[in-house]
């Protein structure tokens, strides 16, 4: 060391006393007696003296290793003391929820998933260990808070207004959430990653919203976008090899441009008023058109069977009339006393009778009590005018 001690005495050290001096240090040493001061020399007032301190480290670490700090053998333990801890500070640890890129010299060569590695020691070899499991968030055509007079945050008309397909315009405001899905290409395929995918969700949205007209993007047709807004835009992603996955796009505002939306509100009514008359005009036609088919086909089947029954009467008649022409060709006097027979039993079937019978009493007038019979006759009328007719 370049302050050794020489010898015994108090004129050790880097302040070592001037020629003549007195044992104490003098005016060199900074913690000498002061002047007109007592006590011993060299120790400095309320505390140890600092070069004995000194000096007795530097024994303990010439101890500590033989030979001396000048010796090769000291060099080489300290050199490879140095060596092996230069070579473990390679060793690191990817966390489950990211992924080491390694870069060499600057230059990307691998990529290690999670678990205990080793790369070489800087400055050969570093790694980055971005999370690759956080879900980043993304608004366009709107920031979060950057207005309190609007709930959910500001407009940027710039990135919200779009044509849609029937060459209207329409005010969209949406969300895309994305992680990394391969660190490599993330750091080292685009420049800025969260600016590349803004722009590209951008450009997807207008095309997908540029083939849809504005009444389904208002109603009905906001799942269909998110979806095919996703789709193109990881196509877009994939083809920037970006190491980008959008796990999701959602709309949070679909509305026409705001100096429009009075009139745009009034058409909307209106569209609902024509589409109100036209679903109970298509009401009434469903419950008159098929009542009056029903009532037609009613008509129809009525008249079928009256045809039917009068044609199997008429055939009827007409076999039973051959029947009774061919029995009476061949029994000409049988045969018309049985139509006699029949046509009697059909006329006085229903009539009340009185039988006389000629054989005996003769000589004694008949009896025919008109009375009773008038009175029998009155009796069943109204019976039978009550009757229900078949």
């Amino acid at each position: 060391m370049p302050w050794n001690n020489q010898g015994g005495g108090n004129g050790g050290g880097p302040w070592g006393s001037p020629p003549g001096g007195g044992g104490n240090g003098g005016g060199n040493n900074p913690w000498g007696r002061p002047p007109g001061g007592g006590g011993g020399g060299g120790q400095p007032p309320g505390g140890p003296d600092l070069e004995e301190l000194l000096r007795k480290g530097q024994e303990r670490f010439k101890n500590l290793t033989p030979g001396g700090l000048g010796g090769g053998k000291g060099i080489a333990l300290g050199l490879v003391a140095l060596g092996l801890l230069w070579g473990l500070s390679g060793i690191y640890r990817v966390q489950p929820d990211e992924q080491g890129v390694v870069r060499r010299f600057g230059e990307y060569v691998r990529t290690e998933q999670p678990g205990l590695r080793y790369h070489l020691p800087a400055p050969i070899e570093m790694v980055d260990t971005p999370k690759v499991t956080l879900v980043n968030r993304l608004e366009v055509g709107y920031r979060s808070g950057t207005d309190s007079r609007r709930p959910g945050g500001g407009d940027i008309i710039d990135e919200s207004l779009m044509l849609t397909g029937d060459e209207n315009i329409i005010d969209i405001d949406f969300t895309v959430l994305w992680v990394i899905k391969d660190a490599g290409n993330y750091l080292f395929k685009i420049r800025d990653p969260a600016n590349t995918v803004k722009m590209a969700a951008e450009s997807a949205m207008r095309e997908v919203i540029g083939r849809t007209d504005i009444q389904p993007a208002l109603t009905e047709a906001r799942q269909d976008i998110e979806q095919q807004t996703k789709a193109l835009l990881q196509t877009m992603l994939d083809e920037y090899q970006s190491g980008i996955e959008i796990t999701q796009v959602q709309l949070q505002k679909v509305d026409p441009p705001a100096p429009v939306v009075d009139a745009f509100n009034d058409v909307q009514r209106a569209r609902q008023d024509r589409e109100r008359l036209r679903n109970e005009a298509e009401a009434y036609r469903n419950d008159i058109i098929p009542r009056a088919r029903g009532e037609a086909e009613q008509l129809i089947q009525q008249a079928s069977a009256y045809r039917e029954q009068v044609v199997s009467l008429a055939q009827g008649d007409a076999q039973r009339f051959a029947q009774v022409l061919s029995a009476y060709t061949q029994a000409p006097e049988i045969t018309a006393r049985r139509m006699y027979l029949e046509t009697m039993q059909e006329v006085l079937g229903g009539t009340n009778k009185i039988i006389i019978d000629q054989g005996k009493g003769s000589g004694v007038v008949p009896f025919l009590p008109l009375n009773e019979l008038t009175n029998q006759i009155r009796q069943q009328t109204p019976a039978a005018s009550a009757a229900p007719r078949q």
